[in-house]
């Protein structure tokens, strides 16, 4: 009897891998329906007293007294006494400490002041798994629960910012930002395709396939008969975020694992770049290969006007491992090298934060009790040192201590 398949049936491929991406679609569709119903739209949990008092920059028991006292919004009790707000709720709280505070110096509400420029920090890296979506995702969230108002613009194909935020862009139909890129007629406002998420203060535009377009429009808008608006492609964004730039105060770009005309757009949009690198000699040598590219690219376009002038530039550490030796002596290297570069916290590997991804969730949005509390507590301490590293940049950037 012969088992051996016969490999010289031919099939299909394009029909067979486009059913397989429909069923794919639908059954994570199934599950969106489950896990947050009944429109299929995120919510988000509830913050302890303890986690509200962390991202205001206050003292619990402050929080407390001013809920004895019947000031300010009125957070959940349960049977124990201990208190909860909403993210909604903590703004709330933030703008009533912001005016009615003691302090002369603090400001409890971080918006822009006249003079400060919008930040617009792009999250880059060449290769994929490196943490780039998880850290851009982990970074705009956390600047929303601290106050500021965020915009995040998910600059990958794939859409894995958008999915973590409840979009699926096969289902969804939501535009990208490609429409406020295009070179045609029928370009719109990114005003038309800024959506809202689950946390208040963070909007985010979403991504889809469309976005690949931009990525062979813009030579052949580069030697089309007019020439100009090709040419000066890396402008694009830069000018669609002037019609928002009185909206926010910080803009995260999650862009795709390549170094395309979209990445180039995007840091030449940037006051600062943070680029992810996970401590492994494979991911090093491919990241070295990706600074002499860009840098290459840069220099060579720089002529044209498009000088990438930044605030700030840091390398961060994803997915480390302390425990793990080569990885220690990786990071070790990095900081010889780069020591004024590297941020100086690292974002550790944690269960929690990739057992939060399977249900397309940010570890800001899970509940405590689904993890080992040290688990949880380890990754929570992790993710806050490395966002509030990164908010002091935000902050400096604007001259502010």
């Amino acid at each position: 009897m012969n088992l051996v398949p016969n490999l010289d049936v031919e099939f299909d491929f394009d029909e067979e891998i486009l059913e397989q991406g429909e069923l794919i679609s639908d059954k994570l569709n199934m599950l969106r329906m489950e896990q947050y119903p009944p429109n299929a739209l995120k919510g988000l949990r509830q913050f302890s007293s303890v986690e509200v008092a962390d991202f205001i920059g206050v003292t619990q028991n402050h929080i407390k007294k001013i809920h004895l006292e019947g000031k300010g919004p009125a957070p959940e009790v349960s049977t124990s006494g201990r208190r909860s707000y909403t993210a909604q709720q903590m703004l709330e709280l933030r703008q009533y400490l912001d005016k009615h505070g003691r302090s002369d110096f603090k400001r409890y509400v971080p918006h822009r002041r006249q003079g400060e420029a919008l930040q617009v920090i792009s999250v880059v890296n060449f290769k994929g798994g490196s943490g780039k979506t998880t850290t851009a995702a982990h970074l705009a969230q956390h600047l929303a629960l601290t106050g500021h108002r965020v915009l995040a613009i998910d600059l990958d194909p794939q859409a894995s910012l958008s999915a973590l935020h409840g979009i699926q862009p096969e289902l969804d139909k939501n535009p990208s930002l490609y429409e406020a890129l295009r070179y045609d007629e029928e370009r719109k406002s990114i005003k038309d395709v800024i959506r809202p998420t689950n946390f208040p203060g963070l909007d985010i535009v979403p991504a889809n396939l469309e976005l690949q377009e931009y990525e062979y429009e813009t030579p052949l808008a580069a030697t089309s008969n007019s020439p100009a608006e090709g040419k000066l492609f890396f402008t694009r964004i830069s000018n669609a975020l002037k019609e928002v730039d009185d909206r926010y105060d910080v803009v995260v770009i999650d862009c795709p694992p390549q170094l395309g005309y979209l990445t180039l757009t995007a840091l030449t949009a940037s006051t600062s770049v943070l680029i992810t690198v996970h401590p492994q000699m494979l991911d090093i040598m491919s990241m070295s290969q990706f600074l002499l590219m860009l840098g290459g690219i840069l220099h060579s376009i720089k002529g044209a006007g498009a000088a990438v002038k930044l605030k700030w530039f840091r390398y961060l550490v994803t997915r480390y491992e302390p425990t793990d030796g080569p990885q220690a002596q990786m990071v070790g290297f990095l900081q010889a090298l780069f020591n004024k570069r590297m941020l100086k916290n690292q974002m550790l590997k944690s269960t929690a934060i990739s057992d939060a991804g399977i249900t397309k969730q940010t570890l800001y949005e899970v509940e405590k009790s689904q993890f080992t509390r040290s688990t949880y507590e380890r990754a929570m301490e992790s993710l806050n040192l490395v966002n509030s590293e990164i908010t002091g940049l935000v902050h400096q950037a604007w001259g502010r201590r």
